[in-house]
């Protein structure tokens, strides 16, 4: 792609920006570990929600979705659709309880929940194990996506690529060393409209290369035509459910989305119960309702704004360029062609605005799991706030490394995916019902997590099965979980529950509701528990709705479905407003403060 001195000023002028940002909270962020990492607790609810979409946004995303696209149209997309319900029960029923717990870190609560030697294993364990190789997977696929833009407009091989990338990853390690969480938020803020504006002209560019929408509608349709499939009939690349008899998703692959995934699966950005980065920016709201209407607006700008945009510029390339070998790159060989020449500078600054925004907060939350939760906890307990500054900033450049290491040897984005989707099999039960559950103990976690992995690694190495086979992937997403919930549940039962003083800590401090508190609750009459459980539960319910009304009825009126998409809209717009009158009756005003 043809870059001229006008696109590189703009690209230039964006790193300045950024740079600007991270010396203007440097300050701010070198005063105590709970700056560096959390912004003093004082972040509003706008701020820390469009920091978590941001994040969720980045350079790999649309790539990954013009791949799901390619394969399964635009039902493709339920690898990750499946997961509003995840998200909305984090919004209703964990965020609050996230702010009341204290923590600075999702590793830290192993210590308030649980008790001993189990409980100081699990905290260090899983610092080490999230904050080094699962992270640095997360950061190898966003690097890896980063490495195929840079690679197909600039002209250059892998290897050069990646270390343009490296020189990105070391910007972004500085803003974030320089200014911690608040330096992470501005930018994410700055970066999320850079990209957003970015992404709808480039769907509009893609749509009119492809003759207009109407003249793309009957392109895809043709395409159908081509492969025997009637118009509107199954496995119609328009079509927003999947053919449950298609070969990339079978009827149990579907179901194991839709009934299993969801709620079994520790993922990023999606953790059953909230978790992650996601877990960081709760923990980081001013309070509690902050926390909630963060997570909110979250939910619904990452499943309803988010999505259109990144389809339809895939649904363009599919027309296009319908013999790719490799998919993932379809999107960007769109912009390349199609883009015109005044927006390809600023183009360039969304991309790297998409992978600056998730690189930041990885590298800031990784790097408070390494200080927080076993530096600090177990190699220097008596280590000083300026210390611990410092440790944070060395704990930022070695992820930053070591997640060079990872994308040089990683091929594809959607496989990264799943394969931390088949590892965290399972693992999501313990992670919910341990704020709801008194008997979940630290060995029921421990057990969880090993389960998981031993079991998810067996069949795929042992039994030679292959997850990028949709019906493999189904058997074993099925039997792992299966296997995982019966040997966590098992070791739940069979030792001893926490002692008591810290289930009465633990309580009076979140005070979640009674149920499944029974024993604890009755010893402590003084605490008010959380009486909102019903209510929680028909909010989820309908922030479910709201999310596939607005994302399917914006779908379906863009592509010219004009009465279905108003019944969609109406179906969201009538839960959003059961939502609003739910927390107004609970002191929605109060935000405004």
């Amino acid at each position: 792609m043809q870059l001229t001195m006008l696109d590189w000023i703009f690209v230039a002028l964006y790193f300045v920006l950024n740079l600007g940002i991270g010396f203007y909270y440097k300050s701010r962020a070198g005063k105590s570990v709970d700056e560096f990492f959390l912004g003093g607790r004082n972040v509003p609810w706008w701020l820390a929600g469009t920091s978590m979409v941001a994040t969720t946004f980045a350079a790999d995303t649309p790539l990954a979705v013009t791949g799901l696209v390619f394969k399964g149209g635009i039902a493709g997309n339920w690898l990750w659709w499946n997961m509003v319900a995840s998200g909305m029960m984090t919004v209703f029923l964990y965020a609050r309880l996230w702010r009341r717990s204290g923590v600075t870190t999702d590793i830290e609560f192993s210590e308030i929940r649980y008790s001993g030697k189990p409980a100081a294993f699990l905290r260090g364990f899983r610092a080490l194990y999230f904050g080094i190789p699962i992270n640095c997977i997360v950061l190898g696929w966003v690097n890896l996506a980063m490495v195929k833009i840079l690679s197909m407009v600039l002209g250059v091989d892998k290897l050069t690529a990646l270390g343009l990338v490296l020189g990105l990853i070391a910007i972004t390690a500085l803003i974030s060393t320089l200014s911690g969480l608040w330096g992470v938020l501005v930018t994410d803020a700055v970066q999320f409209f850079i990209k957003m504006t970015m992404v709808i002209i480039l769907a509009f560019s893609a749509v009119g290369a492809a003759g207009g929408m109407d003249a793309l509608i009957v392109k895809l349709r043709a395409l159908d035509a081509s492969r025997g499939i009637a118009e509107g009939g199954a496995g119609s690349v328009l079509n927003f459910v999947p053919d449950l008899d298609s070969v990339w998703m079978p009827m149990i692959t579907f179901f194991v989305y839709i009934g299993v995934t969801w709620w079994s699966t520790w993922y990023p950005g999606a953790e059953p119960g909230g978790g992650g980065f996601v877990a960081q920016r709760m923990l980081s709201a001013k309070d509690e309702k902050h926390s909630l209407i963060a997570t909110l607006w979250f939910q619904v700008a990452h499943y309803s704004l988010r999505p259109w945009p990144w389809v339809l510029t895939a649904l363009a390339a599919l027309v296009l360029y319908p013999d790719l070998q490799d998919p993932e790159t379809g999107y960007i060989r769109v912009m390349i062609d199609h883009l015109p020449p005044s927006f390809r500078g600023l183009m360039l600054a969304g991309f790297l605005a998409a992978y600056m925004s998730t690189i930041a907060t990885n590298l800031n939350w990784g790097a408070s799991y390494l200080v927080n939760d076993f530096y600090r906890r177990f190699w220097r307990p008596e280590a000083g706030e300026k210390e611990l500054v410092r440790v944070s900033q060395w704990a930022t450049v070695f992820l930053t490394l070591m997640s060079a290491v990872v994308t040089f040897n990683m091929d594809s984005i959607t496989g990264a995916w799943k394969l931390l989707i088949v590892t965290g099999a399972g693992t999501g039960g313990v992670l919910l019902l341990r704020w709801y559950w008194w008997r979940i103990n630290a060995w029921s976690e421990v057990s969880a997590m090993a389960t998981a992995f031993v079991v998810s690694v067996a069949l795929q190495t042992v039994f030679q099965m292959d997850t990028d086979q949709p019906k493999e992937f189904a058997y074993v997403m099925l039997i792992t979980v299966g296997i995982t919930t019966a040997v966590w549940l098992a070791v739940t039962m069979m030792t001893p529950p926490e002692p008591d003083a810290v289930l009465e800590s633990f309580y009076r401090k979140t005070h979640p509701s009674r149920f499944g508190w029974g024993p604890v609750a009755d010893r402590m009459k003084d605490v008010v528990p959380d009486t909102d459980g019903w209510a929680n539960i028909g909010c989820w319910l309908t922030g479910c709705v709201l999310i596939y009304g607005t994302l399917f009825g914006t779908g379906k009126l863009l592509l010219g479905h004009t009465l279905e998409g108003v019944g969609y809209l109406a179906l969201g717009v009538v839960s959003g407003w059961w939502i609003f009158r739910d927390l107004n009756r609970r002191g929605w005003s109060s935000l405004a403060k």
